[in-house]
């Protein structure tokens, strides 16, 4: 089997997470809706906003719900693999205060608005797309000849991509067998390992090691179909040796990675 390889990358990034409004956080990866808006810009599929043209080509009213924005009716079954470069799969971020000082930016009196907003510093992500449908092989075309309809970016138009070390990769598909302990690289849903009641987030026992880490978060996997809200998933990244729930696995060269 075959998957394009590309390395994600930019001098920050913010994925807004709408915990609280007097500060907007981001979250601490890149998330698969993220990932997949990105994606539809490269292609040239509508967005959130264009979504009442989309209806009228399909010759449908704009209350005829349920749907979805166009790039996610046509990339949703893409299946991703995320691998973190950061630090202990984690990203530092700094605090950015600005001044949105259009005139309905605020009710405020001066119109002027002070946005908060917590960045991402210097995020990489190793992103592999399995090809094994028309949507990821045109997406593999697009990149690997460096052409966007619209200008990727990480978040918001304030965070440019930056897309490199583009290659088509051999991945070998691997039956799991949930006796077996394995390292995996990328992130991995929360409910796709053991608990820790049968103590399987465990280093070897004939191996020492002082760099062992997990970290995990609540981010986006798919899209709601009534309202097209966010779905959050744990997701977890961790260098301990873990026993997988699900059926298969891929190896990547040396790295045991899973899709989703």
């Amino acid at each position: 089997m075959k998957a394009l390889k590309f390395t994600l990358s930019g001098n920050s990034a913010f994925f807004k997470d709408n915990v609280i409004n007097t500060v907007y956080l981001t979250y601490g990866n890149i998330h698969r809706v993220a990932l997949l808006g990105m994606f539809g810009a490269i292609l040239g599929y509508g967005g959130y906003g264009k979504q009442t043209d989309m209806l009228n080509k399909k010759k449908k009213k704009s209350d005829d719900y349920p749907y979805y924005p166009e790039f996610y009716e046509k990339l949703k079954d893409i299946k991703i693999s995320i691998v973190s470069n950061g630090e202990n799969g984690y990203f530092n971020k700094k605090l950015q205060t600005f001044n949105n000082s259009v005139g309905y930016a605020s009710k405020e009196e001066g119109g002027n608005l002070i946005v908060k907003q917590f960045w991402l510093e210097n995020p990489s992500w190793d992103i592999y797309i399995l090809l094994d449908c028309d949507e990821a092989e045109k997406l593999a075309e697009y990149i690997k000849n460096k052409k966007a309809i619209y200008l990727p970016y990480l978040g918001s138009n304030d965070h440019l991509a930056n897309i490199t070390d583009v290659e088509i990769v051999n991945i070998e598909e691997k039956k799991n067998t949930e006796s077996e302990a394995i390292e995996i690289f990328s992130m991995v849903k929360a409910n796709d390992v053991s608990d820790k009641k049968e103590n399987v987030f465990s280093v070897d026992s004939n191996t020492k090691r002082d760099d062992i880490y997990r970290y995990s978060e609540y981010l986006p996997v798919a899209l709601s179909k009534e309202l097209n809200q966010y779905i959050k998933e744990k997701i977890t990244i961790t260098n301990m040796s873990v026993k997988l729930l699900k059926e298969f696995y891929y190896k990547v060269e040396d790295k045991n990675i899973v899709f989703y």
